[in-house]
């Protein structure tokens, strides 16, 4: 066979997995210091808990949020595993410092000063779309934005409930607590602010549904090339996904032959065209969505267990 020099995927894949979970805490904490927390706008999960501390007596949301999640990832260490968990504990002490960060750099320069106080359904329907991106892009690098992210998780885990939808139950809970919590002489701004929490979860949640689904998309590919061993290669051992090898017939020429058939995320579409183009260009290569795929290697099966009875055939007269 053929040899190639294919990059080794699991030390470069970590660091793209920090990197791109940094740039998602890097963006839901800008969002939050120069969108939502000028406004008062309210949010599910921890950050939401650390918000209603924030608008009651003044206690910066980032020390709430560090504090609550203490107590989370432990709970979470049993029940997802440490390699979910240390990106999660890095996630949660450097969106501290992020938010810690920001507070201070947009507190005179922010969506309010900019837009004015008639401005807040726009400041809360980008900033909503903006914090799901963000949340979405921590929870497909295989990390977390701490909080009611990792319930989300567990959830998830075990339930054919998707994450935004786990967040949402719990997040309407605490959005609601906070007519009741935070001190107001005038009930109509109390009203409003709940209100606009709502919107705020609704939208968060349909942008954080959209970019985990999308992400998640299986596709499935067939490939006809004399080099089928050493593209099958490349797919266990680079791609980390299984392969099947038919057998086919040509019609016309009545040349044996391989073809190879597998299933892959989307998202690797590419980098299995670019290296099928480099073992074989004159490889033909057939691509097709699927509605989802569920098993070994992929999603789990998440369904309830039904008594199975066995079926009796009467003789027939």
């Amino acid at each position: 066979m053929r040899k190639f020099s294919f990059p080794r995927p699991s030390i470069m894949s970590e660091i793209k997995n920090y990197l791109m979970i940094t740039l998602g805490l890097a963006l839901y904490s800008f969002v939050w210091n120069f969108f939502m927390s000028p406004y008062e706008f309210l949010i599910g999960g921890i950050t939401g808990v650390g918000a209603i501390v924030q608008y009651s007596v003044g206690i910066s949301m980032q020390y709430v949020y560090f504090a609550l999640n203490l107590i989370l990832i432990i709970i979470a260490i049993k029940i997802l595993g440490w390699k979910f968990c240390i990106k999660t504990i890095y996630a949660i002490i450097t969106m501290t410092i992020m938010l810690s960060i920001t507070e201070i750099l947009f507190e005179n320069f922010n969506a309010y000063t900019i837009l004015g106080a008639d401005k807040e359904l726009e400041a809360c329907l980008v900033g909503s779309i903006f914090i799901g991106i963000a949340i979405a892009i921590c929870f497909l690098n295989n990390g977390s934005t701490g909080g009611v992210d990792i319930i989300a998780a567990i959830v998830n885990k075990y339930k054919d409930v998707s994450f935004g939808r786990a967040m949402l139950y719990v997040d309407t809970i605490i959005v609601t607590s906070s007519f009741f919590i935070i001190p107001s002489d005038n009930i109509t701004v109390s009203l409003s602010r709940m209100f606009y929490g709502y919107i705020t979860l609704v939208v968060v949640n349909l942008a954080l549904d959209y970019m985990v689904n999308s992400n998640r998309q299986m596709v499935q590919f067939f490939i006809f090339s004399n080099k089928y061993e050493e593209i099958g290669y490349y797919i266990t051992r680079h791609l980390k996904r299984g392969v099947t090898l038919l057998d086919s017939v040509g019609f016309y020429s009545k040349k044996e032959g391989k073809v190879i058939t597998t299933l892959t995320r989307a998202n690797q579409s590419n980098q299995l065209f670019s290296m099928v183009k480099q073992i074989d260009p004159n490889a033909l290569i057939s691509q097709s969505k699927v509605m989802g795929v569920y098993g070994n290697g992929f999603d789990k099966i998440k369904a309830k267990k039904i008594k199975l009875e066995e079926n009796k055939t009467e003789d027939i007269q």
